[in-house]
């Protein structure tokens, strides 16, 4: 895979020379992936960001080298975003139960 060069956006044939996909299989997959939903820009072109290249390249890996089925794929990503989600919404609370503590001990030093 060649280096991707640090950009806002990319253009559909940058994204198939940087990932070797052909531009009609990335058009596919924006229609049987959620997470893979580029912009356009004033004259209709899509416009990638490094986030939707990153999701080609965990697609493409999920399909062609851990050979998964469409569906299969799917499943596969929902699956890591809940557990993403899970994982934040985890920190986030034990964040709050620590900052909790710290105001109940300076609470008790101020009494």
């Amino acid at each position: 895979m060649s280096v991707i060069v640090k950009k806002l956006y990319y253009s559909i044939s940058e994204v198939c020379e940087m990932t070797q996909l052909k531009q009609y299989v990335l058009r596919y997959w924006e229609n049987e992936f959620d997470i893979l939903q580029p912009s356009k820009n004033r004259s209709g072109n899509r416009i990638y960001t490094k986030e939707d290249i990153e999701n080609i390249l965990v697609i493409k890996r999920l399909l062609y080298d851990e050979k998964y089925t469409i569906e299969g794929a799917k499943k596969v990503l929902s699956e890591e975003g809940s557990h993403t989600t899970n994982q934040t919404e985890t920190d986030t609370i034990q964040l709050f139960q620590e900052i909790k503590s710290d105001i109940m001990t300076i609470i008790k030093e101020l009494k």
